[in-house]
């Protein structure tokens, strides 16, 4: 089970992913982050990962595309905040 959710501010929008980030699902996200960037892509994306309990390498790789483009993640969780110090460094 996979959750996006997206609220949208005057300057910026707020990701809220919620469950296993893996297989299927990181596709499902790389496509909305995808039409997103089309829509708009010098507006600031906050992601929130805090709700998220698993990443596999398919939700690595897309993790990693959206920092490239921009976004700013945040995580509550010790793996997760690791997992994204990781993938800043690369």
């Amino acid at each position: 089970m996979f959750r996006i959710t997206v609220k949208e501010g005057p300057t910026e929008e707020k990701w809220i992913l919620q469950g296993q980030l893996t297989g299927d699902f990181a596709s499902e996200l790389s496509a909305n982050w995808q039409s997103s960037q089309a829509r708009d892509p010098n507006r600031i994306r906050v992601v929130d990962l805090s709700d998220v309990t698993v990443i596999d390498k398919n939700g690595q790789e897309v993790l990693l595309a959206m920092i490239r483009q921009g976004a700013k993640c945040v995580a509550t969780g010790v793996y997760t905040s690791h997992l994204l110090e990781e993938l800043k460094s690369r």
